[in-house]
């Protein structure tokens, strides 16, 4: 298992507004992108058939962002996915993106594990569970980049 999950995300430009910038809402998309390949990539769990087969889905029910350095097109981010303490049904995560070893943005989400046919959560499978539990401890070593202005520790 390679860990910790780092997405590499090509800014284009229809991820930008008129000041040429990352649109803020485009964070988001970025997020559920690293959940996604967080699954399928680095977790085996093949996320299309987590929700199609297994009717089983990851909602996102809390969202923040911090943001310390805009990005534009032609830049390259790195977001970087950590897992926090998980819940009988909610997977907190945490997404690094930085870009030259500074951190342009931090995103917390909490996703819930979801009955798609009852649409109530429902408890995270063991074997999935065992999943985040190994891919948290092989990110365990992993330190993200500092912000603008400070110094890495």
């Amino acid at each position: 298992m390679d860990a910790p999950f780092t997405l590499k995300l090509p800014i284009r430009f229809s991820h930008t507004d008129p000041a040429g910038i990352v649109y803020f809402p485009n964070y988001f998309d970025f997020c559920n992108a690293a959940v996604e390949d967080l699954y399928t990539r680095a977790l085996g769990v093949d996320y299309a058939k987590l929700i199609f087969e297994s009717r089983r889905g990851t909602p996102i029910v809390h969202a923040s962002c911090d943001f310390f350095v805009p990005s534009k097109m032609g830049d390259t981010l790195d977001a970087t996915v950590l897992l926090g303490e998980i819940g009988r049904s909610s997977i907190p995560i945490d997404i690094y993106f930085h870009a030259a070893d500074v951190l342009r943005l931090k995103a917390k989400l909490v996703t819930v594990h979801m009955d798609l046919d009852t649409r109530k959560s429902a408890p995270i499978p063991d074997g999935l569970r065992a999943r985040f539990d190994a891919y948290k401890a092989a990110s365990a070593h992993w330190t993200p980049p500092a912000k603008p202005g400070e110094k890495q520790e």
